[in-house]
């Protein structure tokens, strides 16, 4: 297919290799060294030195001033959740163009997401669609929002970065004021990513982050709870070490707890990473830069670029299909990845996953062209 060979050759010329996986990290620091430490003290479970300094680096690095250091984002997303109030029987509205784990973590909880509509212009979710649903289908109760059909109480708003670019955060913001919903950024993707110059997953009452192995920095499996809050800081760590209250030997749980702290094993190798993070997003902005130029020249396609007023760590570099040439995407993945170019759609739309499909979704015309029209090219930071 003419056009699957132009992209290949395309992608051939801006990472100059034949082949190449989606994503894989770089271990180009004090990796080695820091585990080697880590190994050595004996500490390597969740107590140790690297755990308390990964928290507090986090914290400097985001600007939050909290972070909790768990064993993966989507656990850190169901904490967050719990932090947040959400109940059994309550609806959570999340983006149905997202990673499984957003609507898992609110399973969790005994909730059901609410899926609502993405926008092209962030791939976020677009806040004048939600706010004309919301109004539609909503309504106010003793200061709660309502969904009229199903008589649930609509708790909280996830905003989710897709692949590291940030959404439209000051007009979500300003509907979750207006319809009283908790907001709770899922920024497993963003790290490295900024809003009018504020990092991502800082703007709501939480945020979260995920450092698995194909993220921009990695421990291995891991993420992180980001707030301001103190008294919430302090309850998320005490869940996460399964609630078992301070004592010098004694072994009392106050309540149902989680073991979800990151170990200190993986802690070391996340502040290796930390210490390397301003050369990772340089190398993908390096290499967004060669894929615009080198795919200037495609027509039908063109490469997604970090939505106006952000700074975006362009995670996973997203090339969208004209509408024209939608029907082509599987042709494209086929071949490309034949060559030896591992490329990937977008996720199944949430609300189709058998989980799910009986949960309440809004009109969803952008998510469902997005789904189509998404192909993520190798992204790894050390391609160039």
């Amino acid at each position: 297919m003419e056009l699957a060979q132009s992209i290949i050759a395309a992608i051939q010329n801006a990472i100059d290799v034949n082949r190449a996986v989606l994503h894989e990290p770089s271990f180009y620091g004090n990796e080695s060294k820091y585990v080697q430490e880590c190994i050595d003290s004996t500490f390597v479970s969740s107590v140790g030195k690297f755990v308390d300094r990964f928290e507090k680096e986090l914290a400097d690095y985001t600007g939050a001033k909290y972070a909790i250091a768990v064993v993966n984002g989507t656990a850190a997303l169901h904490i967050a959740l719990l932090m947040a109030g959400v109940e059994s029987g309550d609806e959570v509205l999340v983006p149905s163009l997202s990673f499984v784990a957003t609507a898992n973590a609110v399973h969790y909880c005994g909730a059901k997401p609410h899926f609502v509509d993405n926008e092209e212009r962030t791939l976020g979710i677009d806040p004048l669609a939600l706010r004309n649903y919301l109004q539609d289908s909503t309504e106010q109760r003793s200061g709660m929002c309502i969904n009229i059909e199903t008589g649930c109480a609509i708790r909280a708003l996830i905003p989710v970065h897709i692949f590291g670019h940030p959404c439209d955060l000051e007009g979500l913001l300003t509907v979750a004021k207006d319809y009283n919903l908790v907001l709770i950024e899922d920024a497993a993707e963003s790290l490295g990513s900024f809003f009018n110059g504020k990092h991502t997953g800082t703007f709501g009452l939480l945020g979260t982050l995920s450092f698995n192995g194909n993220k921009t920095i990695t421990t291995g499996g891991g993420g992180a709870i980001l707030t301001d809050d103190q008294e919430l800081a302090n309850r998320a760590k005490h869940l996460t070490t399964t609630a078992k209250t301070p004592h010098r030997w004694d072994y009392v749980h106050d309540e149902v707890g989680y073991n979800y702290r990151m170990p200190n094993l993986n802690a070391a190798l996340g502040c290796a990473q930390l210490e390397q993070l301003p050369e990772f997003l340089s190398s993908k902005r390096r290499l967004f830069n060669r894929y615009c130029e080198s795919l200037r020249d495609v027509e039908y396609v063109h490469l997604f670029s970090e939505p106006e007023y952000c700074r975006s760590n362009y995670w996973l570099q997203a090339l969208l299909l004209d509408d024209s040439v939608a029907s082509q995407r599987d042709p494209i993945l086929e071949e490309t990845n034949s060559a030896g170019l591992m490329t990937r759609p977008a996720w199944t739309l949430l609300h189709k996953l058998t989980p799910f499909q009986d949960c309440p979704h809004a009109p969803l015309p952008i998510a469902e062209s997005l789904e189509q029209r998404i192909i993520n090219l190798p992204s790894s930071a050390g391609l160039v």
